[in-house]
């Protein structure tokens, strides 16, 4: 029997697992970070002078977890909220590793913090479809 055809079924296996969406479990705050926040802030953290604040070195963002969680449920100035699109486990992924790095040193923030934070806001839970993302 040839080879290249016993071959095939892992071939489509290895494809598929390559496009598939990454399920919220699979994510880590640095890669939500980079697919949501690193286009403005910058990877480095270091923002865009003028348009995109510094999340390096930010006292606010070492601040009140629950003012931290504010802002990425409402949105503030230009930014968007991400409310639709991320949900209270991801939000708390971001803001710690937000929170811890680029010499940042603040405690993490838990997901109970950011769902007490939802839940006193009245924000809607996150919808994960494509159509829940606002911005």
């Amino acid at each position: 029997m040839n080879t290249r055809l016993l071959l095939l079924p892992l071939l489509f296996a290895a494809c598929a697992a390559c496009i598939a969406p990454a399920r919220a479990d699979d994510t880590d705050g640095k890669t939500l970070f980079a697919k949501n926040c690193a286009a403005c802030h910058q990877a480095t953290g270091r923002g865009i002078p003028g348009a995109f604040p510094a999340l390096a070195g930010n006292t606010f963002v070492q601040g009140a977890p629950t003012d931290v969680a504010t802002v990425l449920l409402k949105g503030r100035g230009g930014m968007p909220d991400f409310s639709g699109s991320l949900d209270d486990g991801e939000i708390a992924q971001v803001l710690t590793y937000v929170r811890s790095s680029w010499g940042n040193g603040a405690a993490p923030v838990t997901e109970q913090d950011v769902g007490s934070t939802r839940a006193a806001l009245g924000v809607a839970p996150a919808t994960h479809s494509r159509f829940g993302n606002k911005h």
